[in-house]
């Protein structure tokens, strides 16, 4: 265990609690409505991954917060703890489907993740959790605030989306999947814009079709995959 991995390990910790405080005590002073608190979360909590991402010297340890905060974040939704995150009603398991994916592409790609930067593939695993952490969480936010033009989605009754929500999703991922892409992978600019159009694609489609917070698990997987299967 180095310096770094010690670092990575409080670090986490403390950030993921303290953000969960923090979040909590604006929504109780604001009176935020929780699907945009949830929202801040999802944001933080994404963001936190490339912080894991530069401290940690080793995979093995670098998964050890996501990988508790499956637990964590089933424990929260179960007795709700935190109503920023989990409301009383309505609730999914998206928050824990969020730390599973998180930990599984981390997991999968690592080769090369041993002391340096950058260190092997993990750029598909921070592609993948990008499109969920600003496209997933921007559809949610545009569709909820400006989404005038709604649509269901064949074969599944109750779930509507709207057209303002997926653009978003659309947009939001191609950007944050483009600036991961630029920063950690060796691909020239035309394949960088490629894989982020690929990515808005595949993630805008499978956030309108992905009911109940399922979300958090097909849209990061499978733009991991499919990046990674199409040799960008």
């Amino acid at each position: 265990m180095t310096t770094g991995d010690i670092l990575g390990l409080i670090f986490s910790y403390v950030f993921a609690f303290g953000m969960l405080l923090l979040v909590e005590a604006i929504r109780r002073w604001r009176n935020y409505p929780t699907e945009f608190t949830r929202k801040l979360v999802h944001i933080g909590a994404g963001m936190w991954i490339w912080v894991i991402l530069l401290l940690f010297d080793h995979w093995q340890l670098a998964i050890i917060p996501t990988a508790t905060f499956i637990l964590f974040n089933a424990l929260f939704l179960r007795y709700h703890i935190f109503s920023a995150m989990d409301p009383a009603e309505g609730a999914t398991r998206g928050t824990v489907y969020f730390a599973f994916s998180c930990t599984l592409l981390l997991f999968i790609f690592h080769p090369g993740w041993e002391q340096g930067f950058p260190r092997g593939f993990e750029y598909y695993a921070m592609a993948g959790i990008m499109a969920m952490t600003w496209g997933d969480a921007f559809a949610a936010i545009t569709g909820k605030r400006f989404g005038k033009h709604s649509y269901k989605v064949p074969g599944r009754k109750n779930h509507k989306r709207t057209l303002e929500g997926s653009l978003a999703c659309f947009v939001f991922t191609f950007a944050a999947v483009s600036i991961t892409l630029a920063i950690l992978s060796p691909l020239t600019l035309t394949l960088i814009l490629i894989g982020g159009l690929i990515a808005a694609i595949v993630a805008t489609l499978l956030e309108a079709i992905s009911p109940y917070g399922s979300d958090n698990l097909t849209v990061p997987i499978a733009v991991a995959i499919v990046l990674f299967w199409l040799g960008l």
